[in-house]
């Protein structure tokens, strides 16, 4: 995927929508952990290549695992929420929860978009997903209509925000 803004818009709509069951900004901030691997690419910030941190397997562990690294910050994190305006209760479960679904999430958007991410490795050095789907180089459909829903996606966390946001403001009255 080309641009953050599409996975945070996502995983901020999952985040928020699912709050009550994963932890929001585990969600959206696994993201930046998942796309590091990217920056020490060979050839990188011309060409890149999604190993490892893009795989299901891997990404996944990478993500419960920063889930538990973010539990031991979790009150700079509340902080954070709570100048967001979002009601935070941080637990164990929700963050690891959390940042394996957005770790996923993440590298879903990236295998429908990039022939480069192989999601079942090391089972398969195979990007199934996008084969699934036919992908042109120029003015790519997939790529387009996995950003429109991202697109998407991102109005409808807005308006959670919103939402989220007026709750909070009521409940510290």
């Amino acid at each position: 995927m080309p641009n953050p803004v599409f996975h945070i818009g996502t995983n901020s709509f999952f985040g928020l929508a699912l709050r009550r069951w994963v932890d929001p900004f585990v969600i959206v901030a696994v993201n930046v952990v998942i796309d590091l691997e990217v920056l020490f690419s060979p050839g990188f910030p011309h060409t890149h290549r999604h190993w490892y941190f893009h795989t299901f397997l891997v990404g996944g562990m990478i993500g419960a695992v920063f889930g538990v690294v973010c539990w031991f910050f979790r009150r700079y994190i509340s902080k954070i929420m709570d100048f967001a305006r979002i009601i935070y209760k941080p637990k164990l479960w929700k963050m690891c929860l959390a940042g394996t679904l957005g770790a996923c999430l993440h590298i879903l958007m990236d295998a429908l978009t990039g022939f480069d991410v192989q999601p079942l490795r090391p089972f398969s050095n195979r990007n199934v997903l996008w084969r699934l789907f036919k992908h042109t180089y120029r003015d790519d459909p997939v790529q387009a209509k996995v950003q429109l829903i991202s697109l998407i996606l991102l109005a409808a966390a807005i308006i959670l925000y919103i939402l989220a946001a007026r709750k909070f403001k009521n409940q510290k009255k």
